[in-house]
């Protein structure tokens, strides 16, 4: 206990430093450490045990509703069809206007974030309909929790040193005095910020990187606990991007996908490589129709044309690729071929969040995750959608969908209506039409138009 209140007083001398050079103190009250008692559940039991503990009366879950207002400024770049399946798993989220304060060398800044996130089930919706409902809730939580748990470590002489003399002590320092937490759990090895770090600028976005990553462990934890309260064999991937100061940070379980989608010059050697390899693949009757052939061959004679370039920002977690095989099967498993790789013929998926049968056969919920990327000036539209899109659609077919619309050119009228409507819309339809037999589902974010989106502005780059 003496512990826990020796770190309530860190982070309070902390409140008290800052507060001297803040130039507008009414967002403080928002970073609060949380009771000591309530720290000491969150070390034990995460963000479940949090929502779970009379300890922790302020903190509850959301509701439906308090979580589809969150989402209100998202409802035109997300859509979902069920298709040809007997019911609907794919679930949707996307928020993107969360406004986060941290301190920062000018006192308490508001960073604004953004996540959007694609959960494909099988098996049932329990798994993706959960992921989906509780991201936010976790997120929010493990943001608050961390945020105050890494500035209460502070000690008054180093915040004092950081902010008068320039010589502050390494947090890794301070966090080689507090070797206890680690008997708790706690993964302090990715924290290693000194700090300035931590008040110039990429502090928070390593807080939110591993307010993601503990928010996905806790939504498997507590589906695998129902599920094996209830008997659920359902299960789900999480394909999750973030988005914060025209960077993003994307986390993949699973085989859902997240795309950018670019604006790029084609020389007319590399459209005449495009117009074979889809001879080839005979899809001229696909997307690739016989006038945008055309118009194709036209532009290479021409000098070569603009157009959208993917950049895929995941990995598939398919049993048969090599690290992924060799996990499952160190562990007991088995991948054979039944249609597509499955584990131990069953599961085609060698990452998810619940299917907690195969768990001891090396299926894993650990995201697959990338550094910070930075955006460009010509990255036009992000895009996560699950796999049914792409039984029937590339990559690149997707983004050459999105340049029909970005630039008005498409004119085939079983596209016009509901690409003109939205553009996850447009991608889930194109995709229908063209035969996907799955459950689908896209969110389409337009990064140079839109200008709450984790601070995405192109034009001020």
């Amino acid at each position: 206990m003496k512990f826990l209140l020796a770190i309530v007083l860190g982070f309070l001398i902390l409140l008290q430093c800052c507060s001297s050079i803040s130039s507008s103190s009414s967002l403080l009250t928002t970073i609060e450490v949380p009771s000591s008692t309530c720290l000491k559940v969150y070390e034990e039991s995460g963000a479940p045990g949090v929502f779970q503990s009379t300890e922790c009366s302020r903190w509850n879950l959301s509701t439906e509703d308090s979580i589809k207002k969150q989402m209100e400024n998202c409802q035109q770049q997300s859509f979902k069809l069920q298709g040809r399946r007997k019911y609907q798993e794919d679930r949707t989220f996307c928020a993107l206007d969360l406004k986060i304060p941290f301190h920062g060398r000018a006192g308490t800044e508001e960073v604004t974030a953004g996540i959007v996130a694609v959960f494909d089930g099988h098996n049932g919706a329990e798994a993706s309909e959960m992921s989906a409902k509780l991201l936010l809730d976790y997120f929010s939580l493990h943001v608050h929790f961390l945020r105050g748990w890494m500035y209460s470590l502070t000690s008054e002489n180093s915040i004092g040193n950081f902010l008068h003399k320039g010589e502050p002590d390494s947090i890794s320092d301070v966090l080689n005095r507090v070797e206890k937490y680690r008997e708790h759990g706690w993964d302090l090895g990715r924290f290693k910020w000194t700090l300035p770090e931590i008040f110039d600028g990429s502090f928070h976005k390593e807080i939110l990187k591993e307010s993601l990553l503990r928010a996905i462990h806790d939504i498997d934890a507590t589906f695998s606990k129902e599920a094996f309260r209830t008997n659920l064999t359902s299960g789900s991937t999480a394909a999750a991007v973030l988005i914060v100061d025209n960077q993003i940070l994307v986390s993949n379980v699973g085989d859902s996908k997240a795309i950018l989608c670019s604006e790029k010059f084609q020389s007319p050697q590399e459209i005449r490589d495009t117009l074979l390899k889809h001879r080839q693949k005979g899809r001229a009757g696909d997307l690739f129709s016989l006038k945008r052939y055309h118009k194709h061959k036209m532009a290479a004679s021409l000098g070569g044309v603009k157009h959208f370039a993917v950049k895929e920002l995941t990995r598939d977690h398919h049993p048969d690729r090599d690290d992924e095989r060799s996990r499952i099967e160190s562990a007991g498993g088995f991948v054979e071929e039944w249609g597509v790789p499955r584990v131990n013929g069953e599961l085609a998926v060698s990452r998810s969040i619940g299917d907690v049968s195969f768990k001891r056969y090396g299926v894993i919920s650990v995201p697959e995750v990338t550094d910070w990327q930075h955006l460009t000036a010509n990255d036009t539209y992000l895009v996560a959608a699950s796999d049914g899109i792409f039984e029937r659609m590339t990559t690149q077919d997707v983004c050459d969908l999105l340049w029909d619309v970005h630039t008005h050119s498409i004119e085939t009228t079983e596209f016009s209506s509901s690409c003109m409507r939205s553009l996850s819309e447009c991608i889930v339809n194109t995709a229908f039409e063209n035969g996907s037999m799955d459950n689908m589902a896209a969110v389409v974010i337009p990064l140079k138009s839109t200008d709450n989106v984790g601070s995405t502005l192109h034009e001020d780059m």
